[in-house]
């Protein structure tokens, strides 16, 4: 069903324009999040998630959107403007197509780690430009499942999403309780490994560390990196190899090199 508008007062237009990203999430019983460029929604699709509406500019309706539109014949499909829509969304669309899509219910932290041999834990990341950098190398390099604690910003952020390139639907991922996540992860047979540097740390290409059989490893905030009990609670602490006294990568580049390292 094709809305063509010229004014950005349309109601359907709320869930791109006036809802924040936690309106988004408490507007439905699932709660919705945006995803953009056709690219990015279709693998969203081919993940399971469905869409509730779509904006786009009109050449798009009979070209790169018209594939997702056949697909979902009800689907609302909003249209008007390059101009207009910029100034809905605050910028021009880099692909023309946002699309409104319906959250999944999170699966529990033990089916999400059930066989997982390398897991990624995300403590506090709250940039989400690097949590979609880091789910983006997740997918690339093998990584069978990423955790969050509760600090850790949403990876359906539409940012996120955007610099993931729609990986985040490819990797299975949930959040961690927010006490006692160590001992779960170490309950459900995983050993852990935080990144830091300390006196006891070993390098990433340690032989005993790239001998574990299930390993969860263990990413830090932006600024300050892992708190001390989280680092005193893991089995290994690990540092990557530098050059330049460099001390430290940025998470997201460091979780690159370091899910190279261990991947399986």
């Amino acid at each position: 069903m094709i809305h063509r508008t010229d004014t950005l007062d349309h109601p359907g237009l709320a869930p791109y324009s006036r809802l924040t990203e936690q309106a988004l999430r408490n507007t439905t019983p699932e709660g919705l999040f945006i995803a953009e460029s056709p690219k990015v929604i279709h693998v969203a699709i081919e993940a399971g998630y469905t869409p509730e509406s779509m904006l786009c500019e009109e050449r798009h309706i009979d070209g790169d959107a018209a594939g997702i539109i056949a697909q979902f014949p009800d689907m609302p499909v909003y249209t008007g403007s390059p101009d207009l829509l910029a100034q809905l969304t605050g910028y021009r669309l880099t692909r023309g197509v946002l699309c409104a899509m319906r959250r999944r219910p999170l699966p529990t932290v033990e089916d999400t780690v059930k066989g997982a041999r390398l897991v990624a834990v995300l403590d506090n990341v709250c940039d989400t430009t690097n949590i979609g950098a880091i789910f983006r190398s997740a997918a690339a390099l093998g990584v069978d499942a990423v955790l969050l604690t509760p600090g850790t910003c949403d990876p359906l952020n539409r940012r996120a999403v955007r610099v993931s390139m729609g990986t985040v639907f490819l990797v299975p991922w949930t959040y961690l309780p927010r006490n006692g996540w160590q001992e779960l992860l170490r309950h459900n047979g995983l050993k852990t490994a935080a990144m830091a540097l300390t006196d006891r740390s070993v390098p990433l290409d340690d032989a005993s560390l790239n001998s574990e059989p299930r390993l969860a490893v263990i990413m830090g905030t932006e600024g300050d990196g892992l708190a001390h009990d989280v680092i005193g609670k893991a089995d290994y602490t690990v540092r990557i190899p530098m050059a330049h006294n460099v001390d430290s990568l940025n998470v997201a580049a460091a979780s690159a090199v370091a899910f190279w390292q261990l991947r399986r």
